[in-house]
């Protein structure tokens, strides 16, 4: 798409940082990091979301999120690591080219949880599990 950064970014016409590579991915340091080492990894193909993502590109993109996590833990030596990936608005997806974060993590780093996990009533799971059949 010629309006996406993340096709440019792919294509080499914008500038990026990146930390690994294969021949259907890339992944490159993000430049509004939340911890250091904060990296995405993209299909080079555009897909809007996870709906528009071939089973290829998916494939690709996932081996690269690992590969990226095993080298973000050797060189970075974080405590752990968040994955995050997010799909269209209500989603919280900023950037509508598909792709995962992998965020290095520290004991003392400044990000908090999105949600508390709470329990609920054991009737709704039952409700959404027969919905789901």
């Amino acid at each position: 798409m010629s309006d996406c950064i993340f096709c440019s970014i792919a294509a080499g016409e914008s500038p990026s940082l990146r930390v690994a590579e294969s021949d259907l991915a890339m992944a490159f340091l993000d430049v509004n990091p939340a911890t250091r080492g904060h990296s995405l990894v993209i299909p080079k193909r555009h897909a809007d979301d996870i709906w528009d993502l071939s089973p290829e590109d998916g494939a690709a993109v996932w081996s690269l999120v690992q590969e990226t996590a095993a080298k973000l833990r050797s060189k970075l030596s974080p405590d752990g690591m968040t994955l995050f990936q997010a799909n269209r608005r209500a989603g919280w997806q900023d950037v509508f080219h598909f792709h995962v974060h992998v965020v290095p993590r520290w004991k003392s780093d400044p990000l908090i949880r999105p949600w508390e996990s709470v329990p609920v009533d054991r009737s709704e799971l039952d409700h959404v599990a027969a919905i789901l059949k």
